[in-house]
C-alpha cells in the first residue's frame, strides 16, 4: 500500500477498526488478481490522504479474508463500503467497480455532513 493512511483490514482487526472506529470507514474490498481493483489503488491512496484524519481507509482482501466478504454479499470487486463505525457493523453506503474520485469524495462528504 503506498499511502500510510491506508489501514490493511482483516478479520482479525475489523470489529477494532471498523465497527468501533470513532470515525467513518471507507473499506475497499479487493484482490491481488484483480485489475480494476489495482486501478482503483492510487485513487484510494489520494483519498485517504485527503481525508486524514476524518475519514478512516482501510483495504480488504477478499481471497484471505472471505468470511467478511460473504457478511457483506461481495460479489464483485472492486467494491466500497463505507461504515459508520461507533459501533455499527451495517454499511451505510456502497459503491461498485472502479469509481472517480468524484463519486467517491461525494459519498465520504454525505456521510460526514449527516
Amino acid at each position: 500500500m503506498a499511502s500510510a493512511n491506508v489501514i490493511e483490514l482483516t478479520a482479525a482487526n475489523w470489529e477494532k477498526e471498523v465497527v468501533q472506529s470513532d470515525k467513518p470507514v471507507l473499506v475497499d474490498f479487493w484482490a491481488v488478481w484483480c485489475g480494476p481493483c489495482r486501478m482503483l489503488a492510487p485513487t484510494i491512496d489520494k483519498i485517504a490522504d485527503q481525508f486524514a484524519g476524518k475519514v478512516k481507509v482501510g483495504k480488504l482482501n477478499t481471497d484471505e479474508n472471505q468470511e467478511i466478504a460473504v457478511k457483506y454479499g461481495i460479489s464483485a470487486i472492486p467494491q466500497l463500503l463505507l461504515f459508520k463505525g461507533k459501533g455499527s457493523d451495517q454499511p451505510i453506503d456502497r459503491q461498485i467497480g472502479n469509481q472517480p474520485m468524484e463519486n467517491i469524495i461525494k459519498m465520504l462528504n454525505r456521510a460526514l455532513e449527516s
